[in-house]
């Protein structure tokens, strides 16, 4: 039986049932529920991830021996590897595709797409999405995305090769190197498709968001992970489309004999005719959208962790409109910020100087939520379960990548460590690192909703402490080696005796990094084995006080059987006393779902 959803005059929505038994194909590949759009999402995030992962592998043993001989790289690369030995322009296209592909097919779709998706119908007591076909259709866009980049992999001259920032003119001359052919068309092509799926489904959360909230159910009274998913997709909106209108403009630079992004180009003492472009005014398109990036992929990890701590602390949230407040300040910093990734491309001193300020500006609304974290978890009846465990690697990773950021803000520290190691450090700890710790940490605690079984907690331990100890063995010691000067994107450094001594320091990086890429075996095994054969969920199996946990285990189109819930109270009630200080509002029980009617035994929580 199918539930046809119709939305009456007053925005509410009744439900039609049908008897039609929906095939596979309607039920699981071409699907209206966001409930099953957000496993799609899921998974395809995780097999690019296992993609992106094992790309990362291959390039740090190239770094850590290099010149030797690997079966590895000849079993994988094919003609990009000779003997054993890796091709250099195949090392470029690892690094490219590696983050790229980490950047936005994992931490943003795969966050970003997963748990909007999942958890803004259920956690805001609506039937559906707005539009069931537009949710549809951006994953679509997101997988064909998806195939074109794996496909770039396969063609003659190699993927494409110019770092997944594209610089221009390196990407912008298909004859400069292999990875600027056909590799690199590829390129821009899937991002096109990449950029329109994310535009469709950030309108569709938008408009969820704003329309088809229950009764009671105002924006005071929304989760903290609604409120990151709805500003991270007003960030996306605004955005994005700057990065499609860079990638257009070096299509037509590249095939269309334009000069955008190119001016006096020399190759192989041929004069090419271009001139009059600039090749920054590429890295200001790329980085309006690539800061704004940072925080698409950080900040639905920031409500999911939100979410999390105050469940498995038992306590409320701590400042929640101050959490609301810093999100929205986030939104907007975020925004003002992209010249520090130019600090060397010759700019005016002055300019450099406001985005520094800009910069170190946006490290107080970050504060503000590493505070209200710890101070959430401070004297709280802690569930040390492997969702928790990773909110709290979360905050660890976040303050510790984010005290470098300060480092990286400041123009005239920054030139001293600009494209070195620390900056590879830097980001992946604060960005990187964090967000897959809240992908993790969300898959831990909402699995029970997506699938109706529990993941074993004990391989789930397993997972986060060799994860955490191999985290930072890799992304700790490149601090030190890039502050020796240690440069970025380099295929090998043997030709610089300066290195030699940090030759070791690379074997160690590589040796965690092997470590902590293995172990996620572990956590895909635990994923896969407990959909079907998991312990079945109860309906609320963490006692958590928001709505997606009053609906059925068995899922349903249409979420809610009968009406839908109505609100009375803001989603953090945890161990609430009574008016008297004798028992919970709930006697014997420390948390008080969103739909309990506010009781005459206790006050309304001010927040």
């Amino acid at each position: 039986m199918s539930v046809v959803l119709q939305h009456n005059e007053n925005g509410g929505a009744h439900e039609e049932h049908h008897e039609h038994k929906q095939t596979f194909i309607e039920k699981y590949i071409f699907s209206y529920d966001h409930k099953m759009i957000s496993k799609q999402y899921l998974i395809t995030g995780l097999i690019m991830g296992i993609i992106g992962i094992m790309m990362s592998v291959l390039f740090r043993i190239q770094l850590a021996w290099p010149g030797e001989s690997f079966w590895i790289f000849d079993a994988l690369l094919g003609k990009f590897s000779k003997d054993g030995v890796m091709d250099p322009s195949m090392y470029l296209a690892l690094v490219t595709i590696h983050g790229t592909i980490m950047v936005f097919f994992v931490l943003t779709a795969g966050l970003s797409g997963t748990f909007s998706n999942l958890l803004i119908p259920l956690q805001i007591g609506a039937r559906d999405m707005a539009s069931g076909f537009l949710n549809m259709v951006s994953y679509w866009l997101f997988f064909i995305s998806c195939a074109i980049m794996l496909s770039s992999l396969f063609v003659e001259a190699g993927p494409a090769s110019a770092g997944w920032t594209i610089y221009p003119p390196l990407s912008a001359l298909p004859q400069a190197i292999g990875g600027s052919g056909m590799g690199m068309t590829l390129w821009l092509i899937s991002m096109a498709f990449f950029i329109a799926s994310q535009i469709i489904a950030g309108l569709n959360y938008i408009v969820t968001v704003l329309n088809l909230r229950t009764k009671g159910m105002s924006m005071t009274r929304l989760p903290l992970t609604v409120w990151a998913l709805f500003v991270t997709a007003i960030i996306g909106l605004v955005s994005f489309p700057v990065l499609l209108s860079a990638a257009l403009l070096l299509i037509m630079d590249r095939s269309f004999g334009t000069s955008f992004f190119l001016s006096d180009i020399y190759i192989q003492g041929e004069v090419l005719a271009h001139q009059g472009g600039s090749p920054v005014l590429f890295e200001h398109l790329f980085w309006f959208l690539g800061h704004p990036e940072v925080y698409i992929v950080i900040l639905p990890a920031m409500g999911l962790v939100s979410e999390i701590m105050a469940t498995n602390a038992r306590k409320p949230i701590f400042g929640y409109r101050a959490m609301i407040a810093s999100i929205l300040a986030i939104a907007f910093l975020s925004t003002i910020v992209w010249g520090h990734h130019m600090f060397v491309s010759g700019m005016n001193p002055f300019l450099g100087s406001v985005f520094t300020f800009t910069t170190l500006l946006i490290a107080i609304p970050s504060a503000v939520k590493a505070f209200n974290w710890i101070t959430t978890l401070w004297k709280g009846n802690l569930q040390m379960n492997p969702a928790m465990l990773f909110s709290i690697g979360f905050v660890s990773t976040f303050i510790t990548g984010g005290l470098t950021g300060i480092i990286l803000g400041d123009s005239t520290l920054d030139i001293n460590v600009h494209d070195t190691y620390f900056v590879v450090a830097h980001f992946h700890l604060v960005m990187g690192i964090s967000a897959i710790y809240g992908l993790l940490a969300g898959v831990y605690h909402w699995f029970p909703k997506m699938f109706g079984r529990m993941m074993n907690k004990n391989l789930g331990y397993v997972h986060f402490w060799i994860t955490a100890i191999g985290a930072y063995g890799v992304f700790f010691p490149m601090h030190f080696v890039g502050l020796a000067g240690l440069p970025r994107r380099y295929y090998s450094n043997t030709a610089f005796p300066y290195f030699d001594d940090l030759a070791d320091v690379n074997v160690l990086i590589t040796i965690f990094a092997i470590i902590a890429a293995a172990v996620q075996v572990v956590f895909l095994w635990n994923f896969f084995y407990s959909i079907f054969y998991g312990k079945k969920a109860t309906q609320n199996p963490w006692n958590a006080t928001t709505l997606e946990w009053t609906t059925p285990v068995e899922h349903l189109h249409g979420n809610w059987p009968g009406e839908l819930p109505v609100v009375y109270r803001w989603p953090y009630d945890y161990s609430k006393m009574d008016k008297d200080e004798k028992d919970y509002v709930i006697a014997g029980q420390d948390f008080v779902p969103q739909n309990v009617p506010i009781r005459d035994n206790e006050e309304e929580t001010m927040h």
